[in-house]
């Protein structure tokens, strides 16, 4: 992103990138307790936000590790066995009501869903000093939220890490459990550079249009 501030910090619609990506599970759960994963160096300035953006959303806090797989595990420490858990990326803000739902569902039926979409652009696979072509067809782009049942993914995360680990359903899969791919929503975007936060701005606004005509 090329700024000081973390991203997930960063505003869009006057509000940090977090809150958005909270709000669109609060907006879908009556009793939603989420598990905010931070860095230690940021829990003040999180504290901070809460309190100038007047974000008073009951939730835990859990201290980040130097990867991903460390602050997924410190997060997972903090929720029960039972039950579902959904693992969501802090600068996805445009996850849809319907992912959620097929995620959840799928979860419930298969012990986990990870929400995935067609890849439309042509893929090409770097081998040595050339290249080749690879069939599109067979590939996906994956998103978050990735659900799986507590029980089974606090037990992959029991495993050693491993550089291959890259998100949730990579350290499911190579504790032998079968990964299942259901649909996500293509405005579902990972915010990493600033050009993301151009487009996610202009699909808030979109929706925001949207909402008001669906009342007239």
């Amino acid at each position: 992103m090329k700024m000081d501030t973390p991203k997930q910090f960063l505003e869009i619609r006057d509000k940090p990138v977090i809150f958005h990506s909270i709000m669109a599970f609060a907006d879908f759960f009556e009793d939603f307790l989420p598990v905010v994963v931070l860095c230690k160096s940021q829990m003040k300035r999180w504290q901070e936000l809460c309190r100038i953006h007047n974000f008073t959303l009951p939730h835990k806090l859990a201290e980040g590790g130097a990867t991903r797989f460390q602050s997924v595990r410190n997060g997972l420490s903090l929720i029960p066995d039972e039950g579902l858990v959904a693992i969501h990326d802090a600068v996805r803000p445009l996850v849809s009501r319907q992912t959620i739902i097929n995620c959840l569902g799928d979860a419930a039926k298969y012990g986990s869903a990870v929400p995935s979409t067609p890849v439309v652009d042509s893929i090409r696979e770097i081998v040595g000093q050339t290249n080749r072509i690879l069939n599109r067809e067979t590939l996906r782009n994956i998103q978050t939220p990735q659900v799986f049942d507590a029980k089974l993914i606090k037990k992959a995360y029991q495993q050693d890490y491993s550089s291959s680990f890259t998100d949730c359903a990579s350290v499911f899969e190579n504790a032998g459990n079968t990964v299942h791919l259901t649909d996500g929503n293509v405005e579902n975007i990972k915010i990493t550079t600033p050009y993301d936060l151009v487009i996610a701005d202009a699909l808030m606004i979109r929706n925001i249009s949207d909402k008001k005509n669906s009342l007239l």
